[in-house]
Formats: structure tokens, C-alpha cells, sequence
């Protein structure tokens, strides 16, 4: 069992959908899932750019992790729909958690000091 903190943040305008936060949470821990153990929290944060305009790709969500005596990554995904954005966004965030964890597991003998980001 993980003892990553899980944060859902939103604005008023995004609130309309039941359950958006339950549902959130359950694809972003669903992405993310493989990296768990390694993160201690995971912020998500929805809004509405346009709330009163409308408009194509308003919706913007945030996710910073904070991996376990690393620096936070944040990332943002941005779509019609939040849980579009939502999605776009964990994906994002596992692909750079898995630059991340992934290159310490497989490439444990060619580790470059010099190379670092």
C-alpha cells in the first residue's frame, strides 16, 4: 500500500460534472500507478480558462508529483473537457516519470555523471 497523498484542486466553474474529482483521481492513479511507491505527493489541479466565453481546448489541467527526495514535476494537459485535459496530462506526467525512474533500472551500468539535466 502507498502512502502517496492524492490533492484535487478546482475551480468553481469546473464543478459542474458529478464526481469529476473521484474520476479524476481514479485515471491519473491509474497512469501513474507503476510509480507510486516512489512519489509522497500528487497535486491535480482543473479550471475553466474561458469560463463564461467557452471556447475549444478552456480546460486546463495541472499535475505536479513530488517523487520521494526529488524535485516536484509539473506538467499541464489542455482539452474541451476536463477529464480530456485530465487525461492528457497524466499522460504526460507518467511519460516524464518514466524518463525519470526508467533510466535508473535499465541503464544502472551506463550512468554518465557528466550528463546531468
Amino acid at each position: 500500500m502507498s502512502s502517496m497523498q492524492f490533492q484535487f484542486n478546482s475551480d468553481s466553474s469546473v464543478m459542474g460534472t458529478e464526481n469529476v474529482a473521484e474520476r479524476i483521481e481514479a485515471a491519473v492513479r491509474h497512469k501513474i500507478a507503476r510509480f507510486e511507491d516512489r512519489l509522497t505527493r500528487v497535486e491535480v489541479h482543473v479550471s475553466d480558462e474561458n469560463a463564461r466565453k467557452g471556447g475549444d481546448d478552456d480546460k486546463h489541467c495541472t499535475i505536479e508529483a513530488r517523487p520521494r527526495g526529488g524535485k516536484p514535476i509539473g506538467v499541464t494537459g489542455k482539452a474541451s473537457d476536463v477529464d480530456s485535459a485530465a487525461r492528457i496530462a497524466a499522460n504526460t506526467l507518467a511519460q516524464r516519470l518514466e524518463r525519470i525512474f526508467g533510466k535508473g533500472e535499465k541503464h544502472k551500468h551506463d550512468e554518465r555523471p557528466d550528463k546531468v539535466m
